[in-house]
């Protein structure tokens, strides 16, 4: 049996020196993610229904992950997670709307811009609220100036960001009534709208009012573009966050989109429709850096934030994984996963070892030279041997807390545990397979049975001891960060 390597990784980076970071490579970074996609709504993942074209094409040039994990069940976790390399409960943000990125933490952005790096923000931001004065979205204006945390305080240079969801086509509006909360038919007449509540701002603070009408991804894709091109032609090393709203609720697909599925509801129709065009403008992205002459030397990533919203009468697929959003089995944070990086891995590989979103930063890191101000710890460990190939087993499990419960992924075992209920939940519709009881865990072998239908523990309890040990240290751990202490004196005061 492999034994379980210590689950805290203590990154213990100083600051680099000026020939480090000359000797270091410079890719461009973009960090792309869906919202709510499931892990069988690519084609590349084996999806059948959902059509997408330019992703199935990345894939095929990409390293794709067949076990890449979000951090979280739910989204503001998870972005918490890419920007940072730490577990969420360790910054106070446990679930959506909750908590807000604190000044203390650094990220990703912040690091990359010290190294000469020009950053953008672009669509869902979700960690904080956006502006102190106005109503906007869930939590900004007065009622939530407590968390305003936007992405220009923590590295933006350029933003064009929203603080939480918006509808998938014409993202500023919705029908004179309100519409129902999953979605609707594009609006043919503007006139008969009325304001969906949220706006995207810009790194001034300022609302953006100009190329809001149409399809949500593309009026991101929009804003990237320019970026890109721009960065570019001035010889400059970019990171771009690109975090798509689809196919997250209320979904709305254009005329065009919505047509290839006719033969489906409006509810199904709107979902496959809005990712399709997503899909679309993943093309578009991929197809500017190579017009750009960055293409080769630009580290691409492709995920989901968490498996697909609501159960499997919902459009969103899992594939064979049980669970969803909200869930710590399989379907409710195992994710679609591409890294694509032409200069450095070979395309068309793929593999079965596990990721999660909070390798971004250390993987980056490595990557640049850059190293961390000091020994907080980091969650996330680097993948960069992986892309070389070098890398055949994780050198550390991966930990998951969310709503009271716990789960540790290794390579090859995982246990669940269920906190807050007496009987772990199954996803409406599966088989009802082995349950756990309060306290106990449910021990999986992902190699066998990823479809998690056999509890093992009975079998394996010396499994279970070790790993559950391992799973207590680091939720320790996690509580120790969440009270402060990863912060200096002197931060804790700003």
């Amino acid at each position: 049996m492999i034994q379980m390597a210590a689950i805290l990784t203590i990154v213990s980076w100083a600051a680099v020196s000026a020939d480090a970071h000359a000797a270091a490579e410079t890719p461009n970074i973009v960090l792309v993610m869906c919202d709510d996609l499931g892990w069988g709504d690519v084609g590349f993942n084996g999806g059948k229904i959902i059509q997408t074209p330019h992703l199935d094409e990345m894939a095929a040039g990409s390293l794709k992950f067949t076990r890449f994990y979000a951090a979280s069940a739910v989204c503001s976790p998870t972005r918490a997670s890419c920007l940072t390399g730490r577990h969420p409960y360790r910054l106070g943000i446990p679930g959506a709307n909750s908590g807000h990125l604190k000044p203390q933490e650094g990220t990703l952005a912040e690091l990359l811009k010290r190294g000469g790096y020009t950053t953008g923000h672009f669509g869902k931001w979700h960690l904080g609220t956006l502006t102190t004065t106005a109503k906007d979205s869930n939590r900004g204006g007065p009622r939530g100036a407590a968390h305003f945390a936007p992405p220009w305080e923590h590295g933006f240079d350029v933003c064009f960001s929203t603080e939480a969801k918006v509808p998938t086509y014409d993202p500023m509006l919705k029908p004179e009534g309100g519409g129902s909360s999953r979605g609707w038919e594009y609006l043919q007449d503007a006139a008969k709208a009325e304001p969906y509540g949220t706006h995207y701002w810009n790194e001034r603070g300022e609302v953006v009012t100009e190329n809001l009408r149409g399809d949500d991804s593309r009026v991101i894709m929009d804003r990237v573009v320019p970026f890109i091109e721009q960065a570019a032609k001035a010889g400059k090393p970019f990171f771009a966050v690109v975090w798509f709203h689809a196919p997250h609720l209320p979904v709305v697909a254009g005329p065009t989109h919505a047509a290839m599925y006719s033969r489906y509801d409006s509810y199904h129709r709107n979902y496959y429709g809005c990712v399709t065009a997503m899909d679309q403008q993943v093309g578009r992205l991929r197809a500017t850096l190579r017009t750009a002459g960055v293409a080769d030397n630009t580290l691409l990533t492709f995920c989901s934030d968490n498996g697909p919203e609501g159960n499997r009468t919902a459009p969103g697929s899992a594939g064979p994984l049980r669970g969803r959003k909200r869930d710590l089995l399989e379907g409710g944070i195992r994710v679609p996963g591409l890294v694509e990086w032409p200069a450095r891995i070979p395309e068309g590989r793929s593999t079965d070892v596990p990721a999660v979103t909070s390798d971004y930063l250390p993987t980056v890191l490595e990557i640049v030279g850059a190293r961390l101000p000091d020994q907080r710890p980091v969650d996330g460990v680097s993948l960069l041997s992986l892309f070389d190939g070098k890398m055949t087993e994780r050198p550390a499990p991966i930990g998951f807390e969310y709503a009271g419960k716990t789960a540790l992924v290794g390579n090859r075992w995982k246990i669940i545990q269920l906190r807050n209920s007496r009987k772990a939940r199954t996803d409406p519709g599966d088989s009802g397979a082995s349950r756990s009881t309060e306290g106990s865990y449910m021990l999986i072998d992902l190699v066998d049975d990823p479809g998690e239908q056999n509890d093992l523990s009975a079998r394996y309890p010396e499994v279970v001891q070790r790993m559950a040990g391992t799973l207590e240290a680091w939720r320790a751990s996690c509580r120790q960060s969440s009270r402060g202490a990863d912060y200096s004196s002197q931060q804790q005061k700003n």
